[in-house]
């Protein structure tokens, strides 16, 4: 179905099918899986079959699942053989995979690693690798894992590197895998400009009000609400759901069979608000979400690029609603300079902004007593155990244990 190459595909491909190390720079939804799938698939088609040839490492299991479906459905006639590795399931099925052979593997470091340690994969036979994210898979503290991955691979492999961003640890990381790289840069590493940005000034306690009111009154397609922390995340998907939304949570914390559930629930429509965390902002490869929210507004301008990239991909148009309280000038101010004269702020209309911070029950339940400053419970004297007298070291429970 690929009939014009979007600019980082017409860059890449190209220097890639020659064999030559790649840096490739460019905003999430710009078509760089199948930049480097493509080619890697037109590679492997000659040469032996069942030996890993080429390895692609990327930092979330959503990532890895994104890159595994695209190579099964741009190499379905190619009858190359792609397998996923990743933790949080189990890894005996991963084994007898391997044990199969394959011919590309889509994995995260850590599991990955692991799988080398334990001697139940063969990289020898690695003609590519890709590392995609790069600049996450930093941020998710991945770099020592990396490295160790490096030592096992061939010297003579071809490398491409792949990032929304280009901090300083990506380019040190840069320098040690790629050799004499092909640089190739789709425009500013800032959101793209079918997306339209907005602020939304809000107190803490208003948040959930604030988004529901957007909810009832505005015309969305599928909407994706992020949060910093995994327990909010599960918190506003669990209130959105109770009050008659169609919305799930997907979270760090969740076993990956619910969180693949989530995400296959929220790509056939069957829920309509998708409340995720920051470690599924790159993961999450779902056509025509119109708006992303930000019920927490993001650490940085950087992070912030990553989530709006859910939205306004393949040239579609989309909507970011970032809520700002007043403790967020910094990461507010950050994101301000990078957007410009494309952010705007609002007020919802008819939305009372004025409401109170609820009350605080003081004090906490203890041995079913209310305490409380007011009326608290008279402090018993405690009971102090008496120290036994001329027992021996050796009779005590631990040194008995000991011995």
């Amino acid at each position: 179905g690929y009939t014009v190459p979007t600019p980082i595909q017409l860059q890449s491909i190209p220097p890639i099918l020659d064999g030559k190390d790649v840096l490739g720079l460019a905003q999430t939804g710009t078509g760089k899986t199948a930049a480097f799938v493509l080619p890697i698939l037109q590679r492997l088609v000659q040469g032996p079959r069942g030996v890993v040839r080429a390895l692609i490492i990327a930092p979330t299991r959503e990532l890895t699942e994104q890159t595994h479906q695209a190579i099964g459905v741009l190499g379905r006639k190619t009858r190359l053989r792609s397998a996923t590795i990743y933790g949080g399931v189990n890894i005996q099925p991963q084994i007898s995979t391997l044990r199969r052979g394959v011919d590309i593997v889509s994995s995260c470091p850590g599991r990955l690693l692991d799988h080398i340690n334990r001697g139940t994969i063969d990289l020898s036979g690695v003609e590519v690798l890709v590392l995609d994210e790069a600049d996450l898979m930093f941020d998710m503290g991945f770099l020592p894992d990396i490295k160790k991955i490096l030592k096992r691979l061939p010297a003579g492999r071809q490398a491409l590197l792949f990032s929304a961003t280009m901090p300083n640890a990506v380019r040190s990381l840069a320098n040690q895998v790629l050799k004499d790289p092909v640089r190739v840069q789709i425009g500013p590493t800032t959101p793209a400009d079918t997306v339209s940005h907005t602020f939304y000034p809000v107190e803490t306690h208003l948040k959930t009000a604030l988004l529901k009111n957007i909810l009832n009154t505005t015309e969305t397609g599928p909407v994706l609400v992020f949060t910093r922390t995994k327990m909010r995340a599960k918190s506003i998907g669990y209130k959105l759901e109770k009050s008659g939304y169609d919305a799930t949570a997907l979270h760090g914390n969740m076993s990956q069979n619910k969180r693949q559930k989530a995400l296959d629930g929220f790509r056939s429509g069957r829920y309509k608000i998708l409340v995720a965390t920051d470690v599924a902002a790159r993961g999450i490869d779902v056509r025509g979400v119109s708006h992303v929210i930000n019920y927490d507004i993001p650490e940085s301008a950087n992070a912030y690029t990553h989530r709006i990239g859910r939205t306004g991909r393949a040239c579609e148009t989309g909507d970011a609603f970032t809520f700002v309280t007043s403790k967020d000038k910094g990461p507010a101010f950050s994101i301000t300079r990078v957007l410009g004269n494309k952010l705007k702020h609002c007020v919802m209309e008819d939305f009372d902004t004025s409401s109170p911070v609820p009350e605080q029950k003081s004090g906490r339940k203890r041995y079913g007593v209310q305490r409380n400053n007011s009326n608290r419970p008279a402090k018993s004297k405690p009971h102090v155990r008496s120290k036994p007298k001329n027992r021996p070291v050796a009779a005590t429970r631990r040194n008995t244990f000991i011995n």
